[in-house]
């Protein structure tokens, strides 16, 4: 009787894939998975003989399982009978749940494991984590119709408009200056020395917000690319009454990048060169209005691990406002206060900023330092510059997340201040690295 039960085993799970096969093609290799149930890595999986369970949950992957998918790459992320690799874990994740036809909630004694809060927090810091918690939500959704599927893979693998990182991103939550901030009026003149000025504290918070897209490939065909970018930096009093932003500038860019190759890579390191314009401004009117406009020219030199970045600009010129306007005079033709009078807000700005800066990176290990220098040997200039250094490094080994800290000494670290000096620490988190 046992005998007979064992040849007809084989014959009726074959009859039954046939079956399945014939009525639900799609479904074939779920039958399949349900058959070899016994014989598959699942079995091991959740007996926690992971080691006996890889190379079958290999097996089943490349057949396209999809909780075999979702286990292995699980194994991956958690280096369960496997060195830890995100990347394959990432890579089977995204398999697992393309199709959104299945993304299993892992309720195993594996997952149950207890862990240091730490550990479980580092487990946070990698894509492959990140894109399981997007999986596990995005599993409750129907995706019967092509629509809704699209819709919703576009949500989970989508790259954001095509967005990318441009200059770093970060949040400085603790900054401190030499000095307080003036608190200035959009109305009250420049030289009104009667007029007492409020003060801001001199430790605020600090973050910047930088993306870049690319329009074009190609299209002239220098193998040139060109963008858009924009850059928004903000300088928050989160420490005082009302926490207001203390400044805001805004920088939106149109730029093209041409990559360098042949002898001038090869014998002078440049890599690429950048043509592109950008406007700065600080959104504000009256008297506290501070804007200019840019052509530039950048080139990006590279020697292994030293990168050298530098800068030369041109500022477009604006109309010039009515004399002492600058000194905070009355317009002498309405003799009134025109505090929102067309023109150049700062025609000075160049011998604060000078007219380019150098940028240089070095990366040793984990490590990131880098720094930007602008330095005027003009005569306007008065020998005026700055100094800005940072050093980042990965936060609980993240690939994007990092503490970063920042060091400023001199002019320009905001525009209501370009014509200001002072020294800044400040202390926080980036969430990505530039390269020029």
């Amino acid at each position: 009787m046992d005998r007979k039960r064992d040849t007809l085993s084989p014959c009726i799970k074959s009859l039954t894939l046939l079956f399945v096969c014939i009525s639900d093609p799609q479904g074939a290799r779920a039958a399949e998975y349900v058959a070899d149930s016994n014989l598959s890595g699942e079995k091991y999986f959740n007996e926690r003989a992971y080691e006996k369970a890889l190379p079958l949950l290999e097996e089943e992957a490349k057949k396209g399982i999809k909780p075999s998918i979702y286990r292995l790459a699980y194994m991956y992320q958690n280096g369960l009978g496997v060195a830890v690799n995100y990347k394959k874990s990432a890579f089977w994740f995204q398999q697992a749940a393309s199709e959104f036809s299945y993304t299993l909630s892992m309720e195993t004694e594996a997952k149950k494991e207890k862990k240091s809060f730490f550990e479980t927090l580092k487990d946070q810091m990698n894509p492959a984590t990140n894109k399981e918690g997007t999986a596990n939500v995005l599993r409750h959704m129907d995706t019967n119709t092509s629509e809704t599927a699209i819709l919703v893979d576009s949500i989970l693998y989508g790259d954001f408009f095509g967005l990318r990182p441009y200059e770093t991103n970060f949040i400085l939550p603790v900054g401190y200056s030499t000095h307080k901030y003036s608190h200035l009026s959009s109305t009250t003149p420049p030289n009104s020395n009667g007029v007492q000025q409020d003060q801001y504290s001199n430790t605020e918070a600090e973050f910047q917000i930088s993306l870049t897209k690319m329009l074009t490939y190609n299209l002239f065909g220098w193998n040139e690319n060109i963008n858009v970018a924009y850059t928004q930096k903000v300088w928050w009093q989160s420490y005082s009454n009302s926490a207001p932003f203390r400044e805001i500038n805004y920088s939106p860019e149109l730029f093209i990048g041409l990559p360098l190759s042949g002898t001038i890579n090869d014998t002078y390191g440049l890599k690429v060169a950048k043509v592109g314009f950008v406007h700065e401004s600080n959104g504000q009117d009256g008297y506290i209005s501070r804007s200019w406009n840019r052509l530039y020219v950048t080139g990006l030199w590279q020697w292994d691990n030293l990168f050298l970045s530098t800068r030369v600009w041109y500022k477009l010129p604006e109309g010039e406002k009515y004399d002492g306007y600058y000194e905070g005079a009355v317009n002498p033709i309405s003799g009134e206060y025109e505090p929102n009078y067309p023109g150049d807000d700062n025609p000075d700005i160049q011998d604060y900023l000078g007219y380019g800066d150098i940028k240089l990176k070095y990366l040793y290990g984990k490590h990131e330092i880098g720094s930007l220098l602008r330095y005027n040997f003009g005569s306007g200039g008065k020998n005026r510059g700055a100094i800005d250094v940072h050093w980042s490094y990965p936060f609980l080994n993240s690939e994007n997340t990092f503490w970063y800290v920042k060091f400023f000494s001199g002019y320009g670290e905001s525009l209501i201040d370009y014509d200001r000096t002072l020294t800044k620490t400040l202390f926080g988190f980036s969430f990505s690295r530039d390269l020029f």
